[in-house]
C-alpha cells in the first residue's frame, strides 16, 4: 500500500463500520497509514491513523 491508493476497513474501526473506504494520504512506516475516510456521499467522515491490517486495497474499474 501506498499514497493516494483507495483502501477499505475490513473490521470496525473508531466507530467506522467494516468496508468503510478512505484514500491513504500518509505512509508513517509501512504499518501505520493516515487514511482520510469517505461516507456513500463521498464527504469526508475523518482521517485516522490505521495500522495496516485493518486495511485492504480496493481494486477499482
Amino acid at each position: 500500500m501506498k499514497e493516494l491508493d483507495v483502501v477499505k476497513l475490513n473490521k470496525e474501526f473508531k466507530g467506522l463500520k467494516a468496508g468503510t473506504e478512505g484514500t491513504i494520504v500518509l505512509e508513517y512506516d509501512g504499518n501505520y497509514f493516515e487514511v482520510e475516510f469517505f461516507d456513500d456521499n463521498n464527504d469526508t467522515i475523518g482521517v485516522f491513523t490505521t495500522p495496516i491490517e485493518l486495511l485492504e486495497t480496493v481494486n477499482e474499474m
